[in-house]
């Protein structure tokens, strides 16, 4: 579980050090930050993890299987992307990370209620924009993840879809998931 965390970490929001962020916030702010990704119901009693170099720094331990981050690394005050995945998506975010298949036969969910700072559609290894690589933002969002995301066809799957309705994401890769809009 270690792994995974770090290693989803590191992919999701490419953080330098645990100390960069702290100078600017304090653990309170950045559980909080974190909270805010999900809903109450769920963010309370989340695990709170933060990046420190080669592992992953628990701020709060939880007890519902559920683990929260603050985003991207340093944290952009002004634009903020926390997130919140059950145990299954973080098992499938350290597959993606590790470049792994992801396991089978289940089922993940992330929430991003805060929204997301961008990235490529096609490419679940791109770590900025290019004029090839179909950069996408979705605002307030929930991400349906793992081999369930196969099974629900008549999404979009372009590789420039409108953000503002559910659409597929890495499509055609063992990655693809479901991002859903919730607002």
């Amino acid at each position: 579980m270690r792994l995974l965390l770090c290693s989803a970490i590191a992919a999701l929001v490419i953080c330098p050090s645990l100390a960069e962020a702290q100078a600017k916030m304090s653990d309170e702010e950045i559980v909080k930050l974190a909270e805010s990704a999900a809903p109450a119901a769920i963010a309370k009693d989340a695990t709170v993890i933060m990046p420190e170099g080669d592992h992953m720094h628990v701020l709060r331990q939880g007890s519902n299987g559920w683990t929260c981050m603050p985003g991207s690394m340093p944290i952009n005050a002004a634009a903020p992307d926390p997130m919140c995945g059950d145990k299954n998506a973080m098992e499938w975010a350290e597959a993606w990370m590790m470049k792994k298949d992801p396991p089978a036969n289940k089922v993940g969910m992330m929430y991003m209620l805060r929204g997301d700072n961008g990235a490529s559609n096609t490419d679940p290894y791109a770590t900025k924009e290019t004029p090839d690589n179909n950069w996408i933002k979705t605002g307030s969002h929930v991400m349906i993840v793992g081999s369930g995301a196969k099974m629900l066809e008549g999404y979009p799957r372009d590789p420039k879809p409108d953000p503002t309705k559910p659409y597929v994401m890495w499509s055609g890769t063992p990655y693809e998931h479901i991002m859903m809009p919730v607002k």
